[in-house]
């Protein structure tokens, strides 16, 4: 069994520490950070936190995709990621202070031709297999490009993990993914409906699940989140106490909890209390949370079960 991550989007974050944000003046940092960023890359790093190794798929490009590459590569991740002969990965600078701040780059074009060089390398992946897909889609790319890689695996049983919004995660649902994880705001959207209280989030994750869906896990951000799970069951999670002080990969590193407590042989509860663990764990630092930041709070959510 091998786990596959798909970034469509790698970008490095440049992020800047500023108080006393002014426009339009001169402002200096007195704090700085480069980062490899993306959903996917975030899943992989959590992972490799649990002792899980992975692969990450995508393009780069230009001296900032090699700088990417070797970045991920020293946080242990296996790269294949595709080299583009046009563009550069894309710079992203993410500004803290009294508020956050971002502009993002719009990254480098990927062709018909890059496109065919990532279905040769999904050629290597076998039954029960992992794959995850998320996060947004270049403009370069088809909108149809989730569902078009699950039709291209269909003969093979592997088990998809989609964290994606609206049409993009809808469209994927005929093929059964292991595991989706809408927040509760986009689950109304799904069905343009307002969510309430839990007993409409039970009953539209319901919805998704007679759509194909396994595994349905609707965060709520500080109210939580809810697992309604292929088995026919609903549990309800709280959130461990702490001071939240990132909002970048807290729902990527959750999501690679739930892909960690699956593979270490938890029952569903065990494993949604992992992937609260690894959510908050990076809510609460700085930066993605570290084995240790992930068992100590591992320790919490296991009593907020409900």
């Amino acid at each position: 069994m091998m786990i596959y991550t798909v970034t469509f989007n790698p970008a490095l974050d440049y992020v800047i520490k500023v108080d006393h944000f002014a426009l339009g003046m001169t402002n200096r940092s007195h704090d700085e950070q480069l980062v490899c960023g993306g959903k996917g890359i975030n899943v992989s790093y959590i992972l490799r936190q649990l002792g899980f190794d992975s692969v990450a798929l995508g393009f780069v490009a230009g001296f900032t995709g090699k700088e990417f590459v070797q970045g991920i590569e020293k946080m242990g991740i296996t790269s294949q990621m595709i080299v583009l002969k046009q563009g550069m990965t894309r710079i992203n600078v993410k500004m803290k202070g009294e508020a956050e701040s971002e502009i993002n780059g719009s990254g480098p074009e990927i062709t018909a031709d890059d496109l065919k060089q990532l279905y040769v390398q999904l050629d290597q992946l076998q039954d029960q297999d992992i794959l995850v897909l998320s996060g947004s889609i270049p403009a370069s790319l088809p909108n149809t490009i989730y569902q078009d890689i699950m039709a291209y695996l269909a003969d093979r049983d592997i088990l998809y993990v989609v964290d994606a919004t609206n049409d993009l995660l809808v469209n994927v649902l005929k093929y059964r993914p292991f595991l989706i994880k809408p927040n509760h705001h986009e689950l109304g959207e799904i069905f343009q409906v307002h969510i309430e209280n839990d007993e409409d989030i039970v009953f539209y994750a319901r919805k998704l699940q007679d759509k194909g869906a396994r595994n349905v896990l609707v965060s709520m951000a500080g109210d939580g989140s809810i697992l309604v799970d292929e088995l026919g069951n609903v549990t309800r999670m709280g959130v461990p106490q702490g001071t939240v002080r990132n909002s970048v990969g807290a729902g990527d590193s959750m999501l690679a909890g739930f892909i960690g407590g699956y593979l270490k042989g938890y029952d569903y509860d065990q494993t949604l209390a992992l992937a609260t663990a690894c959510g908050s764990a990076t809510a609460f630092s700085d930066t993605l949370a570290s084995h240790d930041e992930i068992m100590t709070l591992f320790e919490k959510t296991q009593q907020l079960i409900k």
